[in-house]
């Protein structure tokens, strides 16, 4: 044996070895920053949708009689009032919190009118639906929860937690925790809101309010037969329960049945 053998690696050896294990530590260290800063991203980007969405209030509770989706009251009653709404409108939000109970107390539990709830989006500048996104989202979400029988349960939760007009009331993070407000199965509801289940009802209901010659949102249509004829007439904006008195005691009187 030589006396290089007897002495070991070579210095050039050694040398190589160092640098190896140093380009591997290198390559590691890279990696976990890479992972670490994918990680990172990714919490950046989904931690916002998971986390739960500030200020949810909890609606009071309001009883309605004989619901059928997005209709309450007496399927046969000899009037019809249909509300075309829209849940950011401010004064649709005032309809609700002013009259609204007073009307289904007075009229829709007694069996006389049957009250039903259509949304028309936001009605700025003479246009329907301009609203936008938050309008008719808010709308299928209603209507999602009118599968699982909550229909007015969402209703009334969707009009306590608005923020304003386009101010983020209706996103995706608030109507899904507003569902959750009210007890939904929140995989049914989200398959049905994120599927747009409701989308095609929401825009029927945009082509009906026009049809009618909506004005405004709140807008009301009343509907009754006198000698066997529809008549109709309408009730513009968030008026006193007074002035739907007026009207749906003409209405009665001509239908023969008040």
């Amino acid at each position: 044996m030589s006396k290089k053998d007897r002495e070991g690696p070579s210095k050039r050896q050694e040398f190589r070895e160092k640098r190896r294990r140093a380009q591997q530590r290198n390559r590691w260290i890279w990696i976990g920053l890479i992972v670490a800063g994918a990680f990172l991203i990714a919490f950046v980007l989904i931690y916002p949708q998971l986390k739960p969405a500030a200020g949810i209030l909890t609606a009071d509770p309001r009883a309605r009689p004989n619901v059928n989706r997005n209709s309450t009251g007496n399927p046969n009653a000899p009037v019809k009032l249909v509300e075309f709404s829209d849940f950011q409108c401010p004064y649709c939000k005032e309809f609700w919190t002013s009259t609204e109970a007073q009307l289904i107390s007075t009229y829709v539990t007694t069996g006389k009118v049957l009250y039903t709830y259509r949304s028309a989006g936001n009605w700025v500048s003479g246009n329907i639906g301009d609203g936008g996104v938050e309008s008719q989202d808010s709308a299928m979400a209603a209507y999602c929860a009118a599968d699982q029988n909550k229909f007015w349960e969402m209703h009334d939760a969707l009009f306590t937690n608005v923020l304003g007009e386009d101010a983020g009331s209706f996103t995706d993070r608030r109507l899904q925790a507003i569902a959750q407000s009210i007890g939904l199965d929140m995989s049914a509801f989200n398959s049905c809101y994120s599927s747009q289940k409701y989308l095609d009802q929401a825009n029927q209901d945009f082509k009906d309010a026009q049809a009618s010659g909506i004005q405004g949102t709140p807008w009301f249509i009343l509907s009754y037969s006198t000698n066997g004829q529809v008549q109709t007439s309408s009730i513009d904006g968030a008026q006193p329960f007074s002035v739907f008195q007026q009207d749906i005691d003409t209405a009665l009187a001509a239908a023969g049945a008040q």
